[in-house]
């Protein structure tokens, strides 16, 4: 089991824009993606980008289902997700909280689009393309944001809707994404 640091916001390295993944078949794309899953389990993560880690590779995985940090959300499968592309399915967006495992200890809210499509790859090479909504949405639109270089409070469009996660919600013991 490798749990690798995560980075926090001020690193540069969380504002380069990702490279996209050419070979498939690398020993070291199959060790980073052992590493994301468990670095991201430790933390109790919905997700993990590799830039997160130091690595500036179009890499996101992400799962949801049982998590205390997140009880209303609905099951997303775990999900390898390479070079990906999102098309929004519609303009609406909706407003909610989010946090990061990059900007510990702090939630904001955030529009995102309901309801997307998104294409890329698994970890085999193979095409992925679903069209999801709700927080399997939100989820995928903050990871790969990351592989955009943007973080979560530079969405925010009301900043008096961002804070330590202790004094916005207190006594509900949650964590960052």
């Amino acid at each position: 089991m490798a749990i690798r640091e995560v980075l926090k916001m001020g690193d540069p390295r969380l504002l380069t824009p990702a490279l996209p993944v050419e070979d498939f078949a690398s020993s070291r794309l199959a060790q980073l993606i052992i590493d994301m899953h468990d670095t991201m389990r430790a933390l109790n993560g919905a997700g993990l980008a590799a830039p997160q880690i130091g690595v500036g590779l179009q890499v996101v995985i992400f799962e949801a289902g049982s998590n205390p940090r997140y009880p209303e959300a609905g099951s997303v499968p775990f999900t390898v997700l390479i070079n990906p592309l999102l098309t929004p399915l519609s303009d609406e967006l909706e407003e909610g909280w989010e946090g990061c495992l990059s900007v510990p200890g702090m939630r904001g809210l955030v529009p995102r689009h309901t309801a997307l499509r998104y294409q890329g790859f698994d970890a085999a090479g193979q095409s992925i393309d679903r069209s999801v909504s709700a927080f399997h949405a939100r989820v995928v639109q903050h990871e790969v944001d990351h592989l955009r270089g943007i973080l979560y409070p530079m969405r925010i469009r009301d900043l008096r809707q961002f804070g330590f996660t202790d004094t916005l919600f207190p006594g509900q013991n949650l964590q960052d994404d």
